[in-house]
C-alpha cells in the first residue's frame, strides 16, 4: 500500500499507515525471506498500479496476484504476465471487487497466460462453491487455510471438504492469516492452528505460505508479531522436508520461480 496510488470506490480503506516496497524489503531482511508473491490489495479493486510498481521494483524475485473483471483484454494480460502477474484474485467477501460467480469466466480468460486464480470466501459456504472448484482444470489457490470465519473442527464437513478438493491434484491451500479468524488468539492460535496442522499432514505438497503483511485487518495497536506468525510453521510443519516444500519448493513450481 503505497501513499502515491489512492484507493478506489467499492473497496475497504486502506490501512491509516503506508505499507511501501521499502517497508516490506525491511520485513523480508527480518524475517529471512527471499522471495515474494504481492496480492493486490482490496483497497484499489481494479487498479493494479501499485502491484506492477511493486514488480516493476522489484524484479524477477517477486510474482503477483492480480485483480481483473471477466472482459479484461487480452492486451492488458499479456502485459500483466509480462510484468510478472501470475494469478487472478477472486474475493467473494466484503470489500471484493471479483466473487465466486465469475471465477471460470476470469479462469477461462487468464488460463492461456499460465495464471492460477486465488480464491477466498468464508469456508463454511465451501458446499455452495464446490462445483466451480470442481470445474478448474488449472492449478488454484484457496486462501487463509481455507477462512473458516468461524473456526470448525477437522472433522467437520465443511473441512473434510477442502481436504476432497486438494486430493482432486489442483487445488493448494495458502496458509496463512490465522490472527484474522482464531478465537484463542496468540500465541498458538489453538484452533485455527489445528486445521493449519492437519493441511500440511494431509499434503504438503500443496501448501503455501504467506505473511499477510501488513495486516490492514488489524488495528495498529492489534497487529500480530510477524516473527510468532513465522515460528508457528515450526510446531505446524516441524520438518525440514516439509518445510522446504512449503516455503521454497510448491511456490516456485506453481509460479514459475527459478529453482
Amino acid at each position: 500500500y503505497d501513499d502515491r496510488f489512492p484507493g478506489r470506490d467499492g473497496g475497504p480503506p486502506k490501512p491509516p499507515l503506508p505499507a511501501s516496497l521499502d517497508d516490506y524489503r525491511r520485513l523480508q531482511a527480518w524475517l529471512g525471506l527471499e522471495r515474494v508473491v504481492f496480492v493486490q490489495g482490496a483497497a484499489y479493486q481494479f487498479d493494479n498500479a501499485c502491484l506492477l510498481d511493486a514488480l516493476d521494483r522489484f524484479g524477477a524475485g517477486a510474482r503477483g496476484i492480480a485483480v481483473v473483471a471477466p472482459d479484461v483484454s487480452e492486451e492488458t494480460l499479456a502485459d500483466l504476465t509480462a510484468r510478472g502477474v501470475r494469478g487472478a484474485r477472486v474475493m467473494h467477501l466484503p470489500g471484493g471487487a471479483v466473487g465466486m460467480a465469475d471465477l471460470l469466466t476470469i479462469d477461462t480468460r487468464t488460463r492461456p497466460f499460465g495464471w492460477s486464480p486465488i480464491v477466498q470466501f468464508d469456508g463454511r459456504d465451501i458446499g455452495d462453491y464446490l462445483t466451480i472448484l470442481q470445474s478448474l482444470t488449472v492449478d488454484y489457490v484457496i486462501d487463509h487455510a481455507g477462512k473458516f470465519l468461524e473456526p470448525v473442527t477437522t472433522d467437520a464437513p465443511s473441512f473434510k471438504a477442502l481436504l476432497r478438493l486438494i486430493d482432486r491434484g489442483n487445488c493448494y491451500v495458502k496458509i496463512s492469516a490465522c490472527y484474522e479468524t482464531s478465537k484463542l488468539g496468540p500465541p498458538t492460535y489453538g484452533d485455527v492452528g489445528a486445521l493449519s496442522k492437519a493441511l500440511i499432514e494431509h499434503a504438503p505438497e500443496r501448501m503455501l505460505y504467506a505473511t499477510n503483511w501488513p495486516h490492514v485487518s488489524m488495528p495498529i495497536d492489534k497487529q500480530p508479531d510477524d516473527r510468532l506468525l513465522l515460528d508457528l510453521m515450526a510446531d505446524w510443519a516441524p520438518d525440514e522436508k516439509t518445510r522446504q516444500l512449503i516455503f521454497v519448493d510448491n511456490p516456485a513450481r506453481l509460479y514459475g520461480f527459478a529453482a
